[in-house]
């Protein structure tokens, strides 16, 4: 939003002169942003007022010249040299004797240029600095001055361009009315409301107007204004105003419009009534419709779009432009003048819908005062009346449908003071809201507070609160670190998931973040069956990516995408993990379906609760993947790749990060090697076995169809599957010494080590401190069908030292009970 210095201060009532340093500061100090501070029209020299009495066209150039004769209030005219052909004699025009010196720097002195001595410049208002407008020279209104005035007395100058960042959220400060009440609060005096010394007077039968409840519009107004000189000119006052705001001035008519729309916020259409057929309706586009707007193209309406009509169809996309038929132009005389009330969304989808932006629509967008239509309208039509003439007929039309009365929001008066932990004077919040036009009752230390039309924004407690503390200046509040509270820290789950990530990272893996959205054909890629639960995938309606539509079931794709990317860019050793959430679609949550909520206040306790029961169940993953080496080459040797004994180390390595054991027990999973892949089982509550996850080796088809090198190795499990250990306190560690002995007993090839071990473990009782299988063997000293397993065992007691014949007994026992549990013998 931009404005000129003056305009802003014209409705602040006081006489202290400001500067633009002051406003500025006064703007940010209520939290708007001020985008430039640009000066304009200090202009050093000789610049006074003209009048053209005489032009001779030079012919003998490429382009039109002309030589003009100028009084500028001297003896005899000036000969100036003009390229512009906007002006004729007898106009009034600014000109720039030479010593001047124009913005830019541009200095004016007599010159000989096309074969005429040139004595001043006759001047734009580009070359003024009072705005961007190249269509000619500045010609001046009839009788407005005389030859030889000051022409920066005539014209205001100098003044000041102040370009302010105007939120969306705050659509009543693309106006001086929304912007002059911010910086009467922020300066501290009084606001002088524009347009209140107009009175709109009663409404009555003028012109027939009907609104569609459909169309989302709620107030039309429509007077007839009948007379109008089509040639009159603007004055230089609002003229100049317009420039500045970026707006080119047009015709009186259609600068009065912008005028007001700038000045009071709302939006105004002027139509050439003898041009309009029959009655007029605020109603929705017809299918193919179609209507040919102001910039000249034809547009097909579409039926969310909202229209203004007459008989012979659509005039008008209602807040956003006019339609070219009932344009006003150099023969209107007679006047339709528009003030309305549209629904915002349905402003801001057309506009978007036929890629059209306009002044209007950007503040219908953002919401309108409905109660300043009316006022508006008088305000346009008088000013029309006084710059272009005629007379307004009949009486105004003001149609309005009824709309929810503006909420009333309990307050509590000292809410601000809690927020920003300062102590205000009494009253302090009154008062603020106040001023921005909210009607405040008191009852004791809470305040009933309704927000006045132009602030939709305005609607529970905390945006009172976050008003009071902008306008008493939110640098005032003070910037104290907040004390931590006393409590335990980090949860157990918290800890449990920090423990695994640093676990991993000691163990030489690498943590990284993959997208949460599935590959397309990932799972086809794995081979897996049309019934597997990872295909019960939930999708995403907005995507941010149209392939990847679906939320990860599980971790591994997006982790084997990022080792393929790692392998592209000439890594040949790779360990990633990643801890995340997966989403399971496959009932238990997610099935619900809950309707649009209303989000005009806080859901319910039972909305809420439907909520939640409708989300997926979203368990915490952990997944890691390696290949290459695990051991690099070196003078200590040739190095060792990666194989599925480095993943079961891994989920080894995590269980006992979160506190737990876990058994590892071979099994069929894609999109692992069935001959090794572990699945990875814990004990439950009641002591049945558990699975939360599997490690080992991948496919070898797998490997191939997604591009990754053979015997790349991958881990994943649940971590919330995992029972929660908290171990207080730390345990006990024996002083005594230990007896080591080592145990190699013969089984059916088919029996699982891990069953042998658990068996092994279970019969040597509590004097087992660890067991560990370091050889496995299969030969003909075993014989055929079996193997050999060795294992490393060491003996402890907690309150003496150990005999070698308690740790035999010991060994034999757990001998004894494996050959029962899973037919093994001592080899």
């Amino acid at each position: 939003m931009r404005v000129p210095q003056s305009w802003l201060t014209d409705v602040l009532d006081s006489a202290v002169p400001r500067t633009a340093d002051d406003i500025d500061a006064a703007f940010v100090r209520v939290g708007f942003e001020i985008e430039d501070v640009e000066p304009f029209g200090d202009i050093d020299g000789p610049l006074v007022v003209g009048r053209v009495e005489a032009i001779e066209e030079l012919t003998d150039f490429k382009k039109p010249i002309r030589f003009c004769h100028v009084a500028v209030g001297e003896p005899q005219p000036r000969d100036i040299v003009c390229g512009a052909r906007n002006f004729t004699e007898g106009d009034l025009v600014v000109v720039a004797l030479p010593g001047v010196t124009l913005p830019g720097g541009f200095e004016i002195a007599t010159r000989k240029t096309y074969g005429k001595t040139s004595d001043g410049m006759i001047c734009s208002v580009t070359e003024l600095g009072v705005g961007n407008d190249h269509s000619g020279i500045l010609v001046l209104p009839a009788g407005s001055a005389e030859p030889g005035d000051d022409a920066r007395v005539v014209l205001g100058l100098p003044d000041t361009a102040i370009d302010i960042n105007v939120t969306p959220d705050r659509g009543y400060a693309f106006s001086v009315r929304g912007l002059g009440r911010e910086l009467a609060g922020s300066l501290g005096v009084g606001f002088r409301e524009p347009g209140a010394d107009v009175d709109p007077g009663a409404a009555g039968d003028g012109w027939a107007v009907t609104i569609d409840p459909a169309t989302g519009a709620t107030r039309y107004t429509a007077q007839v204004i009948e007379g109008v000189d089509p040639a009159a000119a603007s004055p230089w006052w609002l003229r100049k105003r317009l420039l500045v705001a970026g707006i080119r001035p047009i015709s009186a008519v259609v600068d009065v419009t912008n005028y007001v729309m700038i000045e009071l916020g709302q939006p105004l259409h002027a139509f050439d009534a003898d041009r309009l057929r029959g009655d007029i309706a605020v109603r929705n586009a017809a299918a193919g419709e179609k209507l040919v707007t102001l910039d000249g193209v034809e547009r097909c309406l579409d039926t969310e779009d909202v229209v203004i009509a007459d008989e012979s169809g659509a005039v008008a996309l209602a807040g956003v432009m006019g339609g070219a038929a009932t344009e006003v132009g150099d023969e209107t005389v007679r006047v339709l003048l528009e003030a309305a009330t549209f629904d915002p969304v349905r402003v801001f989808r057309s506009g978007k819908r036929h890629k059209l932006t306009s002044e209007a629509a950007k503040r219908f967008e953002r919401t309108v005062d409905p109660e300043i239509t009316a006022v508006a309208s008088a305000r346009a039509a008088q000013l029309i009346v006084e710059i272009a003439g005629g007379a307004l007929q009949g009486v105004r039309t003001d149609v309005r449908l009824p709309v929810p009365p503006a909420p009333t929001i309990d307050f509590a008066a000292d809410a601000p003071d809690r927020t920003a932990g300062i102590d205000y004077p009494a009253g302090t919040s009154g008062n603020r809201l106040r001023e921005v036009g909210c009607e405040v009752v008191a009852e004791g230390d809470r305040l009933r507070v309704t927000p006045p039309p132009w602030r939709p924004d305005l609607r529970q407690s905390a945006d009172l609160v976050e008003e009071v503390l902008r306008l008493e200046g939110l640098e005032d509040i003070p910037a104290v670190v907040p004390r931590a509270p006393g409590g335990h820290g980090l949860t157990a789950a918290q800890r449990r998931r920090r423990s695994i990530g640093r676990t991993l990272a000691l163990d030489g893996f690498i943590e990284v973040l993959p997208y949460p959205f599935m590959p397309a054909g990932v799972f086809d890629t794995w081979g897996l069956s049309g019934d597997d639960p990872r295909r019960a995938t939930v999708r995403v309606l907005n995507p941010l990516e149209s392939d990847r539509p679906e939320l990860n079931t599980t971790l591994l794709p997006g982790l084997l995408e990022m080792v393929g990317r790692n392998l592209a860019r000439g890594q040949r050793e790779v360990a990633l993990f990643t801890i995340g959430q997966v989403v399971l679609g496959g009932g238990g949550g997610g099935d619900a379906v809950v309707g649009a909520l209303d989000v005009t206040a806080r859901p319910s306790e039972a909305d809420l609760d439907r909520l939640d029961a409708s989300l997926p169940a979203q368990p915490v993953h952990v997944a890691a993947v390696l290949t290459g080496a695990a051991e690099p080459a070196g003078p200590w040797g040739p190095g060792r790749p990666a194989d599925a004994g480095d993943a079961f180390a891994a989920a080894r390595s995590i269980a006992r990060a979160a506190g737990v054991d876990v058994a590892l027990l071979a099994d069929e999973h894609l999109p692992w090697h069935p001959g090794r892949c572990a699945r990875i089982v814990v004990d439950g509550a009641a002591g049945e076995q558990v699975t939360v996850g599997w490690a080992g080796e991948l496919h070898p088809a797998v490997c191939d169809r997604a591009n990754l090198p053979m015997r790349t190795c991958a881990l994943e499990l649940s971590i919330d599957a995992l029972p929660l250990s908290v171990k207080l306190p730390a345990p006990s560690l024996s002083v005594f010494p230990a007896v080591l002995q080592d145990l190699a007993v013969v089984v059916d090839d088919a029996v699982p080590a891990a069953e042998v071990a658990a068996a092994l473990r279970e019969g040597a009782g509590e004097l087992l401190e660890s067991l560990d299988l370091f050889d496995v063997y299969v030969g003909d000293q075993v014989g055929a069908g079996s193997k050999s397993l060795a294992f490393a065992l060491r003996f402890r007691a907690a309150d003496r030292t150990l005999t070698e014949d308690e740790a035999n007994a010991a060994k034999l026992a757990a001998v004894e009970y494996a050959g029962s549990a899973v037919g093994a013998r001592l080899r």
